[in-house]
């Protein structure tokens, strides 16, 4: 029960990291370069890995949108 429960925490903090850079990515516009990766296996792991944090990004700030806890700064 202890591989699982390391497994899902580890899961966890790699879709946070994955999420901190899509973050990055659209704050800044700097993102990881995928291209130096040699490897195409390696390549689309990190690009699909990359694409997970999208994805939750958006569904954060689309959550965040839809409440009044938030407001657009002017």
């Amino acid at each position: 029960m202890a591989i699982i429960g390391r497994l899902v925490h580890y899961s966890f903090d790699a879709v946070l990291l994955s999420t901190i850079f899509a973050g990055i990515r659209r704050s800044s516009g700097f993102a990881p370069d995928t291209s130096l990766i040699e490897d195409s296996t390696f390549r689309g792991v990190a690009e699909k890995f990359l694409g997970a944090g999208e994805t939750i990004f958006d569904i954060v700030q689309m959550r965040a949108m839809s409440t009044s806890y938030f407001k657009r700064k002017e």
